[in-house]
């Protein structure tokens, strides 16, 4: 690919990721790169002028990596670009299956590995004609959502548990790495609980609809 033919989308709010991925792909891989800092800002990018490919983190601000696709996946004009899940907290096999079911192409574990990338990349963009799935309905994306935020929650309380009881036995030495992983686990964790606030409210909200939609 070549800056005549295309680009690709790169979104993550963590800067260094966001740089190194994009530097890697300029300079090693010889793609046209844009980047985005949450799913929100990646939409927009997205409807203005289409990507060739987009590559995402999932957990992210203002709108994460599981909401930018299925918004994605909701409009006809970018349903066939590919989506390259990255990410290091929603890894189980139970988040990389919704992530398929919702329309994501492919996924790769932080940390990245960058030929992977690559050669990820280069597989995708030589299909002729990329798959388009079909979104899932409104009410079965967000109750599958708010499955695996309620999870992911679950473990960053008890992460953030487990830091907090280990701080009293470890070496001053040791304390500014867990004061770092504490402060971004509590990051993360609020992320996490003003999503599941959002996806609630869209729920409460679909619910209500369906209720006062008349049945005759």
């Amino acid at each position: 690919m070549s800056e005549k033919t295309g680009y690709l989308l790169v979104v993550d709010d963590i800067p260094n990721i966001l740089e190194l991925v994009e530097t890697t792909l300029k300079f090693k891989g010889g793609y046209r790169v844009v980047t985005a800092r949450n799913g929100e800002e990646a939409l927009e990018v997205a409807q203005r002028e289409r990507p060739e490919l987009i590559i995402t983190d999932i957990l992210m601000p203002r709108m994460d990596g599981f909401s930018l696709v299925h918004q994605l996946r909701l409009d006809p004009e970018t349903r066939r670009i590919p989506v390259i899940f990255l990410s290091a907290t929603y890894i189980t096999p139970e988040d990389k299956n919704f992530a398929a079911l919702i329309g994501a192409t492919r996924f790769i574990e932080k940390p990245i590995d960058i030929d992977l990338l690559i050669r990820t990349i280069q597989e995708l963009l030589a299909q002729l004609e990329p798959l388009a799935p079909e979104p899932l309905k409104e009410l079965e994306f967000y109750e599958g959502y708010r499955k695996r935020l309620k999870m992911k929650l679950d473990q960053k309380i008890k992460q953030i548990g487990r830091i907090e009881r280990l701080m009293p036995t470890i070496s001053e030495e040791e304390k500014k790495s867990f004061n770092t992983s504490l402060a971004a686990s509590i990051e993360e964790r609020d992320e996490i609980q003003l999503h599941l606030n959002q996806v609630d409210e869209r729920i409460e909200a679909s619910l209500k609809s369906k209720a006062e939609k008349p049945t005759g």
